[in-house]
């Protein structure tokens, strides 16, 4: 993927020169910042791999730009054949793009649907990969248009296009994958067949859907089209995400802590360490404590403890709901012995398992 990355890059090179490749790439990577470290920072209950967090943002930013671009370049040509040319660009526009690229971004999540299933426990989960790739995306797509308005227009036209694209929408691209993601994350999550087969199906068309608006929306009303659908379709689209989201998470951690009881029986953990696996404020404060007195190593062998801790909850709770099937067999035996082996690590930094039951005796506000 960080060849085709360099191919698409040498491309916009190719085709804008070197110095307005450059600074677009520059000002492509502004938004990317904030908006990974959002999807970090909604990942917190149970961390993603870094490394899959990472193939997500790579494959968004170059192999379905590619396949994207030839595939909708083939489309494009297909339409200019048929249609006059106004109607092929506006059918590339607001058909063939939709759909064409939210395939080519959902192709990664199918994979980690189809092949990686332990890396999506639910909605969250679909919520932060696919925004990631959507990222990706945006980051690449934006440098093409960025590239292309600096080399005609100059640098107001591409300060106009930086504002448009980096400003007032940087989430459109995420938001329109998020919706697969979300698909996927319910048909993980839910116990009803008919859900686990509808959902990314919906998921997909809404993304399609979502996508075919935007861009459309440019065609309509001399423009004004954009900014009725910027106001009454993708800021409502991305508020109710937004919502979505801090239920989703608040329902992790009902989930997580109405499971502990049974790790605490099953003496996978034990009783003490259950009010700072039961919240967030709870698992900093413990990782805090034990990075001040015992370093990173032993910080980082807690924050693996609690992840394992969190998918194993996931995966009870799933069991209780009828939803996860035959995948119990594989998953359960895997998880049990991964917690133990999370948890042989953290007892060999010294008192690291300990530290949790001091921080309460300092008086953390939190637990009283």
């Amino acid at each position: 993927m960080t060849i085709i990355a360099m191919l698409l890059l040498g491309l916009t090179m190719l085709q804008a020169g070197g110095a307005a490749s450059l600074g677009s790439a520059i000002l492509a990577f502004v938004p990317v910042i904030p908006l990974a470290a959002l999807f970090l920072w909604v990942d917190r209950w149970e961390p993603e791999p870094g490394r899959m967090l990472l193939a997500a943002f790579m494959w968004g930013s170059s192999m379905a730009v590619l396949i994207a671009l030839v595939s909708g370049t083939v489309l494009s040509i297909t339409w200019a054949a048929i249609l006059s040319d106004l109607g092929a660009y506006a059918f590339s526009l607001a058909v063939t793009a939709p759909i064409t690229e939210e395939i080519c971004k959902g192709l990664f999540l199918v994979w980690l649907f189809t092949f990686r299933r332990r890396e999506i426990d639910g909605i969250v989960d679909g919520i932060v990969y696919a925004g990631l790739v959507g990222v990706g995306f945006a980051f690449t797509e934006n440098i093409f248009y960025l590239s292309g308005a600096l080399s005609t227009e100059g640098i107001e036209g591409g300060i106009l296009t930086f504002v448009l694209r980096c400003v007032i929408s940087p989430f459109a691209h995420p938001l329109f994958t998020i919706m697969l993601g979300i698909g996927l994350g319910l048909a993980v999550q839910s116990a009803r067949s008919e859900v686990k087969y509808a959902a990314p199906v919906i998921g997909l068309l809404a993304a399609m859907l979502l996508h075919a608006l935007w861009n459309g929306s440019t065609l309509l009303l001399g423009g004004y089209g954009f900014m009725l659908v910027y106001i009454f379709i993708m800021l409502p689209a991305l508020v109710a995400t937004i919502v979505l989201v801090i239920w989703q998470r608040r329902r992790l951690q009902r989930v997580v802590a109405q499971q502990l009881p049974a790790m605490v029986a099953a003496n996978l953990i034990t009783p003490d360490e259950t009010p700072h696996l039961a919240c967030l404020v709870g698992r900093q404060n413990w990782r805090a404590a034990v990075r001040q007195r015992h370093g990173r190593e032993a910080a980082d062998a807690v924050r693996e403890y609690h992840a394992v801790v969190t998918e194993l909850a996931i995966l009870y709770d799933r069991i209780e709901r009828g939803a996860i099937g035959a995948y119990r067999a594989r998953y359960e035996p895997e998880l049990v012995h991964g917690l133990r082996a999370a948890r042989a690590r953290v007892i060999n930094q010294p008192t690291a398992l300990l530290t949790a039951a001091a921080s309460v005796a300092q008086g953390n506000p939190y637990y009283r």
